[in-house]
Order: C-alpha cells, then structure tokens, then sequence
C-alpha cells in the first residue's frame, strides 16, 4: 500500500498542491516563487529520500510570509496523511548534519502531540526573499500540521549553511522517522495509538 498524500490548500493569500511519497527516491518538483524554499524543500526531498511535488501561488507581491507559512501547513498535513495509523514505523529520528562551520540538529517523534523546541540565531533578515525568523516559523507550523514533537537546534556563521544544515537535519531524521520496521506490526506506543 503507497504511503502518499496529495493536499491542496486554497486561502485569499496562496494556493498551494503538494503531493508526497514517503517511499521515494528523493524525486522532487519544486515551484513556489521563494527561490530559497525551493532550495530547501529541494533538500528535504533529496536527504529524506522523498518523492515531493510543490506548487504554489502566493501574495508574494505582500512578502513572502503567507507562502512560507501555507507550503509548511500543507507540507505537515501531507506526512500527516501520508503516515496513516503510524503502525510499524520507527516514529522517532534524529540526524545531525554539518555544513562547512554549521551544525545544524534535528530530533523528532510523531507522537501525535506537536511541539518545537528551537534553537537558533541569525546574522542577517533574510536568505534571499526567506526572512530568517521563518525558519523557525516554518519547523514550528510543519510540526504542529504533521503532529510531532520536534527539536531543532544550529550553530555557525553563515545564515545560508545554518538553514541549509537544519532542513538537511530534518529531512535525514524524518527519513528515520518514517521507515517501517519489519519487525513492528502495531504502532510504536504503549499505548498503542499514535494518532489521538
């Protein structure tokens, strides 16, 4: 059975299409007019090893806020629809990712229950039209939409290398994350559900 998901999201401010599969080979087809979301959705795709198709129209005659915000929204929701009941996966993943002097972490579990911890200080506004405060916007909003529990954290020099290693980050432990254990038939929980 795929592990896929196609969301669509129409506001006033954005209209956005993503479509996801977790069993990918990291095949990507990026369009959002934020040429450095394009770059780091590029690198999701490619370090989680996801197929991953974005279009998306937004204000961007405003700023680039409401696309950012919308694409991490649907981006969430995707992994969201995508994981089902959660049953066999690893649900927890960690990787820590460096770039030239930045080092950039991320840890997640898809509990169920959205958190973000992040950790992160920025030199300069913006990485092209990407306001360095969204970053952190962006980990926040994708974790509350996909329901887990995230920590980010980053340290370096250059605000490019430093986002560049934290979307590297996310992607490699959402990569371990979502991988299915032949050995797990039910949900990793004592609980045994994910998904309330």
């Amino acid at each position: 059975m795929a592990r896929a998901a196609t969301i669509e999201r129409r506001t006033t401010e954005t209209q956005i299409r993503i479509s996801l599969n977790l069993d990918g080979r990291g095949q990507h087809q990026i369009g959002t007019g934020v040429g450095f979301l394009d770059h780091m959705l590029t690198a999701v795709a490619v370090h989680g090893l996801f197929d991953l198709t974005v279009k998306a129209e937004g204000d961007l005659h405003i700023d680039s806020h409401h696309t950012i915000e919308d694409v991490a929204i649907v981006l969430g929701k995707a992994f969201d629809q995508a994981l089902g009941e959660r049953r066999g996966i690893n649900r927890v993943g960690q990787a820590t990712v460096p770039m030239d002097e930045a080092l950039g972490f991320a840890a997640l579990d898809f509990s169920g229950r959205p958190y973000t911890v992040f950790q992160a200080t920025w030199a300069t506004p913006a990485i092209g039209q990407f306001p360095t405060d969204l970053v952190e916007h962006f980990f926040e909003t994708f974790a509350v939409h996909a329901r887990l529990t995230l920590h980010a954290r980053v340290d370096g020099r250059n605000d490019h290398h430093k986002a560049e290693a934290l979307f590297k980050a996310l992607a490699r432990a959402l990569h371990t994350a979502v991988e299915i254990d032949p050995r797990r038939v039910d949900v990793a929980s004592t609980k045994g559900t994910l998904t309330q």
